[in-house]
């Protein structure tokens, strides 16, 4: 792949990266209702009672005596009293809401850590009995304190920073969780849009050596060593478009150019976020994911998380150092020595140089690549970076004749 023209032509660089971020918050509610009031009894009079009829006076004796009173008739007697209707039962109280992630409050976020439920409201008590009046509504449960900022999320694309699970409404009568909303984990990794395209227009170049500047403080450069290539840059999108033909060793990239001024671990974290989508063939040899430099010592250094050749990938005479896991997959991490006439970012005394690659065992086209991490692992093995001179997302390709669309290619630093 290395062979001395190119390294004496390789003079700029580019990579790209590609973006996105999204967290997602979950919410379900439901609530209690209270009894409905039992029906009043209803309570019906007792029919009065008849009155007896009074027996008639006797008649007198002859003569003009006067004869015996009648006999007064019995009094009637009074009718039994209706018995008064049974008082209505009193409808069951509304039980007070309880808060948190059981029975009737939402469910807890899905990824944050779940807050602290309050103490769960006790149920009313039953009115007292009246005439079908509705017991008194029960004492609503003490609210339970909103979820807990989410943890935060691991650097890469499977941790995303956790989101606080939203409070759950409350049952009818009980208060609902008062706390805030948490904010995103510190570190979540931002999630790429993989289906994006690239946008209409822009401006094509077709040279064998040309760069430029791009987007969020980036650079894109393009590179061969026999015919020229093209690339396709946009206006204020960090994004791009290589395409080659029978151009040889072909090398297109955008994102950050340091010029050799600080070792990496002070540019804070360095990660990078792409997303590509890949036509045509790459010839012999084909890399697609993160291409740099550093002098002191002088390094070329790759991370290949894709290639028009199955992957993974292996550049031949190679010295392997191991594997690591990084952004959820498998790296295997190779050194190689490489030589040239004035090809190297190192300037034109230096005509051998270390290449240091990771590479993926799984092919990816989309996501996050957090570079520091590969720096950080090279450092653990023995493979010692320099002064940073450039960080990009790239494709070089050994031949063939094809083309790929870095709908997102960003590279950034944050600052410690």
């Amino acid at each position: 792949m290395m062979c001395t023209l190119r390294r004496s032509l390789r003079s700029l660089g580019l990579v790209t990266s590609c973006l996105v971020a999204l967290a997602v918050v979950g919410c379900a509610t439901s609530e209690d209702h209270g009894g409905d009031p039992g029906t009043a009894g209803s309570s019906s009079p007792g029919s009065a009672g008849s009155t007896g009829g009074g027996a008639r006076g006797g008649t007198g004796a002859p003569g003009g005596s006067t004869g015996t009173a009648g006999v007064v008739g019995a009094a009637g007697t009074t009718g039994v009293a209706g018995t008064t209707g049974v008082a209505g039962t009193t409808g069951a109280a509304g039980r007070g809401g309880t808060t948190g992630n059981a029975g009737t409050t939402g469910v807890a976020g899905t990824t944050g850590v779940a807050g602290t439920t309050g103490a769960a409201g006790r149920g009313g008590t039953t009115g007292a009995a009246g005439a079908g009046a509705t017991g008194g509504a029960g004492t609503t449960g003490a609210a339970g304190r909103g979820g807990t900022t989410g943890a935060a999320g691991t650097t890469g694309l499977a941790g995303r920073g956790g989101t606080t699970g939203a409070a759950g409404a409350a049952g009818r009568g009980g208060a609902a969780g008062g706390g805030a909303a948490g904010t995103t984990g510190a570190g979540g990794a931002v999630v790429v849009d993989c289906n994006a395209t690239v946008p209409a227009g822009g401006t094509t170049r077709s040279s064998s050596n040309a760069q430029g500047t791009g987007p969020n403080g980036m650079t894109w450069t393009i590179w061969t060593n026999s015919g020229p290539g093209m690339i396709t840059t946009y206006d204020g999108v960090p994004a791009f478009k290589g395409s080659w033909n029978g151009s040889g060793d072909y090398l297109a990239r955008m994102g950050l150019q340091w010029n050799n001024t600080k070792t990496f671990d002070q540019y804070g974290t360095i990660t990078a976020q792409f997303a590509s989508k890949k036509t045509g063939t790459g010839g012999g040899y084909s890399y697609i994911g993160i291409y740099g430099w550093s002098q002191n010592p002088c390094v070329e250094f790759y991370i290949v998380d894709d290639s028009y050749n199955t992957m993974p990938v292996n550049p031949g005479n190679t010295t392997n150092k191991g594997t690591v896991e990084i952004d959820g997959g498998q790296y295997i991490m190779y050194t190689r020595n490489t030589s040239g006439t004035g090809g190297s970012k190192c300037g034109s005394s230096v005509t051998n140089w270390l290449q240091f690659y990771s590479v993926r065992k799984t092919a990816r086209q989309c996501g996050q690549i957090s570079i520091t991490e590969h720096f950080k692992a090279w450092a653990g093995l023995g493979m010692t970076l320099g002064k940073m001179d450039q960080a990009q997302v790239f494709v070089e390709t050994g031949g063939g004749s094809g083309s790929i669309d870095f709908s997102t290619a960003l590279v950034t630093a944050t600052t410690p």
